[in-house]
């Protein structure tokens, strides 16, 4: 093993000590991008799937890598795939504390509705990865550097939709545009770049720790590798995501919300191209269980559920899509544990 094992109490104070930095990380970055994103322009939906989604991911990349790095295949990709599924299932709790309206239906956006079909679209290649793990060049699979293309081809597409839409979701009374809050022309733009790469510097650098701890958990105990990353770690360096999207919807940027994890979840399959090159023995997605092969196809229909809510826009409570997030997640956590 390429780190050596903690004891099972470091690795618990570890993750404690790790998701209480992460939650309070969480909250400021929700603020400071919701800032960057009136006094750059470039909306709430782009900096959140930008920003802040990326930034808030970053702990769950660095624990898939100290995976790959470690052998733990299915750890590492599980990780990914666990915190797609989780962070899908905050935005279900958060519609619940959003009373005025139907989440999906108050934020409701062009390029929030693109990048889930973009997920959707990368997660299909993961599946080609591994179903066909001998299409590969030195230990790294045919698929792995189409995943950034299509990552950055989806941003692109949903910078545009955002500057010149062909189409836009119909507005109601609920309906919560996106518009800039002038009161950001007070917080000198340099000084905003600076706290965000501080707090990004923090969040990324707790993936280390949760890794480690995840890893030390599955040699200790007999808990799968793909338990562990998809129910452990993936939800610990899930909880900025979860502050941020509770601290978006409590300051009325909706958009932000929906966009930082939807934004957010998208750039967590980046983290499969990732584990892919850090891999060593072979092509990760050979190398995966069947249930870190069940976490891809719960995130699929997951996903399906959340773009079908923000197209079809319920008015009133959690919607159709919030309450079927929240009894796939729950059923998900009952299979991957009994698999």
């Amino acid at each position: 093993m390429l780190f050596e094992p903690w004891s099972l109490t470091v690795s618990i104070g570890a993750f404690v000590l790790s998701a209480t930095i992460l939650l309070v990380a969480g909250v400021r970055l929700a603020r400071v991008v919701d800032l960057l994103a009136d006094r750059t322009g470039i909306g709430e939906a782009v900096a959140g799937a930008v920003l802040l989604g990326a930034t808030t991911s970053l702990p769950g990349l660095i624990t898939t890598i100290v995976g790959a790095l470690a052998g733990e295949a299915s750890f590492a990709v599980s990780n990914a795939l666990g915190g797609i599924a989780a962070q899908t299932m905050f935005l279900a709790l958060a519609d619940l504390s959003y009373r005025r309206a139907n989440l999906e239906h108050a934020a409701a956006s062009v390029p929030n509705i693109l990048q889930a079909i973009v997920l959707i679209g990368l997660c299909g290649l993961v599946f080609v990865g591994v179903t066909t793990p001998h299409l590969s060049a030195f230990g790294v699979h045919a698929v792995t550097p189409l995943l950034p293309i299509v990552y950055l081809y989806g941003l692109h597409l949903a910078r545009r939709s955002h500057d010149a839409p062909m189409w836009r979701p119909h507005r109601t009374r609920d309906t919560r545009t996106d518009e800039p809050d002038r009161r950001s022309r007070a917080h000198p733009l340099p000084q905003l770049w600076i706290r965000f790469a501080g707090m990004a510097a923090v969040v990324a650098i707790t993936g280390v720790a949760v890794g480690h701890a995840g890893l030390s958990i599955v040699a200790e105990t007999s808990m799968r590798g793909s338990v562990v990353g998809g129910l452990l770690t993936s939800v610990i360096t899930s909880l900025p995501e979860l502050v941020t999207v509770f601290a978006a919807v409590r300051i009325g940027a909706l958009t932000l919300a929906v966009g930082d994890i939807i934004g957010g979840n998208v750039f967590d399959v980046l983290f499969i191209f990732a584990a892919d090159l850090a891999y060593r023995e072979a092509p990760v997605y050979g190398a995966v269980d069947t249930g870190t092969l069940f976490l891809l196809a719960l995130t699929v229909v997951m996903t399906a559920m959340l773009a079908a809510g923000l197209v079809y826009r319920e008015r009133k409570g959690i919607g159709f899509e919030g309450i079927s997030l929240l009894v796939l997640y729950a059923a998900g956590v009952v299979v991957l544990v009994t698999l």
